[in-house]
């Protein structure tokens, strides 16, 4: 057996984890100096409300110790093999801690690097769901992982780069600029590194931007895909959750060919992007359904 395991970066939660067969190790997350883990003693409601009250927050990574003994957990249960399936190397060095942990395991564990994270990395874990059911070892899985890698792309629209200037991803200067200016910087996530793409003036036009950018991702890197065979999302840190449903069913309507559903952005990815960020995103999958 194969279990397919993977870390909440991708959006699953514990709970929605055991539903599809996925074990999922929780992120760590610091607020105001103390530290939580996501879905056992926070999750983004809390932390965006601490966002709000002008807390600190700040992203942290699992331990080896915590990622082996999780591990061994699942060996100790039957797993023969343990395919994992972390965030992007090139947003953390929690895979390549990963990988190198891994070594210990003489080839019954494979981290999968297929540079995605969010909605994008949940599609890759139940495509690995899929494989493993189909009988395929974990050398097997991480190959057809790593070799789909960049079928993907997101789009994430940020109301204030404040959180990002905290974590060192963009300077003071550039920040207060596009704060005194109404600016929302518009980043992609293609290839496992974050890059900004384009900037949006005023509210307004931020949904707008977000789905012509993926009406051009269609035309020019999806168009002979079928819509079966595509997992289209929206995502986003919604302070009011009718705003998330408004995100999702606004998409739903420039899209109607396909099946768009919403999915928070993780703990991690929020202290990040702060509240009221929302995302779109796309992958070609490989599953059925």
């Amino acid at each position: 057996m194969v279990a397919v395991m993977t870390d909440t970066n991708s959006g699953i939660s514990v709970r929605e984890g055991r539903e599809h067969g996925v074990y999922v190790l929780p992120m760590p997350v610091i607020v105001s100096g103390r530290g939580y883990t996501e879905g056992i003693d926070i999750d983004q409601e809390t932390l965006i409300k601490a966002m709000a009250e002008g807390q600190t927050v700040q992203t942290s990574q699992p331990s080896p110790m915590e990622l082996s003994d999780m591990w061994d957990q699942l060996l100790k249960e039957g797993a023969e093999e343990i395919v994992y399936i972390p965030m992007s190397s090139g947003l953390s060095g929690s895979c390549a801690m990963a990988q190198k942990q891994a070594q210990k395991y003489r080839g019954r564990v494979f981290v999968v690097d297929n540079h995605r994270i969010s909605v994008t990395q949940r599609s890759s874990v139940l495509d690995a769901v899929h494989f493993a059911r189909q009988g395929l070892s974990g050398e097997m899985i991480r190959q057809r992982l790593e070799s789909s890698a960049f079928d993907a792309s997101i789009y994430i629209c940020v109301q204030t780069l404040d959180h990002l200037k905290k974590s060192n991803r963009v300077t003071a200067a550039g920040a207060s600029l596009a704060s005194a200016f109404n600016l929302h910087p518009v980043l992609n996530i293609r290839g496992g590194k974050l890059d900004a793409q384009c900037v949006v003036h005023g509210d307004k036009n931020t949904q707008k931007t977000l789905i012509r950018l993926m009406e051009s991702d269609m035309e020019k890197r999806f168009q002979y895909i079928s819509p079966e065979k595509i997992d289209m999302y929206t995502a986003g840190t919604f302070i009011d959750p009718e705003k998330a449903e408004a995100w999702r069913a606004r998409v739903q309507e420039a899209f109607p060919a396909f099946s768009v559903s919403y999915h928070p952005l993780s703990c991690s990815i929020a202290c990040h992007v702060g509240w009221d960020a929302l995302g779109i995103g796309i992958t070609i999958k490989e599953r059925e359904g």
